[in-house]
């Protein structure tokens, strides 16, 4: 097993790293404050892992919340589930909720230990590839709005991360690229020496080999890790670890949420912020293309829906979280490994940049 360190001075917490850490009770029991636990999953991670984890913590006094599955249901009404559990079986200041599950579950369970009698501990046991390498560490938690993902939430901070690498066995294909999309992201952003790391290593990735996520895991939450102990409530740097988001969000927005699963907007929206990043002279077309076949590699699409006009783009981009006194604000790359936050650009570099066409740009990548 390994353990990271998020340094938040009295709020820091360990990121433990291994296979089969799930039902470790030593690991749990060190964070468990008082003799009420609310473990929350959801429909389909349940009968995989809530009778093994409920049955690690079995000296507690427990309740189980199960929601139904996907990003659809990262809602209010979702949410009021879980107060409905915790209020009916008379959880109090000391209970501690344990997210189980993908980064749906993660934003909802801890958005509800943020709100609960105005907070309670949490701790995140992510199942997913996606959650494990991103929502789950850093305390962002929330859940979405019609008009916008991710827009009502609250930062609250974990009091530890069990990732359980053996979890990512039963993850569908299609999940597990989605979670590449964000270890991918992490060498774009701040690690040029980890892009070469995963062209060499995406096929064992994708095959699920345990070394080879062991250490695509640990490089991207160590670099998580030091990100939000720098600044962890992103009114910095930290508003880098969202390059591709802007443009991604607005498509699963448009799309209707849970259509587009998360980690395959945020890949098509990257491609989209690198054309932007080659437009104003940043990259290269060759470094585009790289990272274009880095995605494409890891099962993930590069194209944004075709039924998205430049317009349906801006409409839903004017609400997010980086736009800042009526300005949008962007995550681009100075070059490869380097990422920037920018509201300095040309808007007809934005405009061209949304009216690509980036089935031509794929098309080129094939001679």
């Amino acid at each position: 097993m390994q353990t990271l360190q998020v340094d938040l001075g009295e709020r820091s917490y360990p990121i433990y790293i291994g296979a089969d850490i799930l039902v470790r009770p030593d690991l749990l029991a060190s964070h468990i404050a008082g003799r009420q636990v609310a473990i929350v999953t959801n429909e389909t991670v349940a009968p995989l892992y809530l009778r093994a984890l409920e049955s690690v913590l079995g000296g507690y006094m427990l309740t189980s919340v199960v929601l139904p599955d996907g990003e659809a249901f990262k809602t209010w009404e979702t949410l009021q589930k879980i107060f409905d559990a915790m209020l009916t079986a008379r959880h109090d200041r000391r209970t501690t909720v344990i997210a189980l599950g993908g980064g749906v579950i993660g934003d909802m369970a801890g958005f509800a230990a943020a709100c609960y009698q105005r907070g309670v501990n949490f701790i995140q046991v992510p199942t997913a590839l996606r959650s494990q390498v991103d929502s789950s560490v850093g305390g962002q938690t929330g859940i979405n709005h019609p008009l916008g993902k991710n827009m009502v939430g609250a930062f609250y901070q974990p009091q530890a991360v069990l990732l359980d690498t053996a979890s990512l066995s039963t993850l569908p294909a299609r999940e597990l690229s989605a979670g590449l999309a964000e270890v991918i992201k992490y060498g774009l952003i701040c690690d040029a020496d980890f892009l070469v790391w995963l062209e060499q290593n995406m096929a064992a990735l994708r095959a699920l080999d345990q070394s080879a996520l062991t250490v695509a895991i640990e490089r991207s939450c160590a670099a998580k890790a030091r990100v939000v102990g720098a600044d962890e409530r992103e009114s910095g740097v930290r508003a880098t670890l969202n390059l591709g988001h802007t443009f991604g969000h607005a498509i699963e927005t448009h799309q209707g949420y849970g259509v587009w699963l998360h980690g395959e907007a945020v890949a098509a929206g990257t491609v989209m912020a690198l054309e932007m990043s080659r437009r104003l002279g940043w990259i290269s077309t060759a470094d585009r293309d790289r990272a274009m076949r880095l995605f494409q590699a890891a099962g993930l699409p590069v194209v944004p829906p075709a039924d998205m006009t430049p317009n349906d783009f801006l409409e839903h981009m004017a609400i997010d979280k980086k736009v800042l006194d009526g300005r949008l604000r962007l995550v681009l790359l100075r070059r490869l490994g380097e990422a920037v936050v920018t509201g300095d650009y040309p808007h007809e570099i934005l405009h061209a940049t949304l009216a690509t066409d980036y089935v031509a740009l794929v098309d080129q990548l094939k001679h």
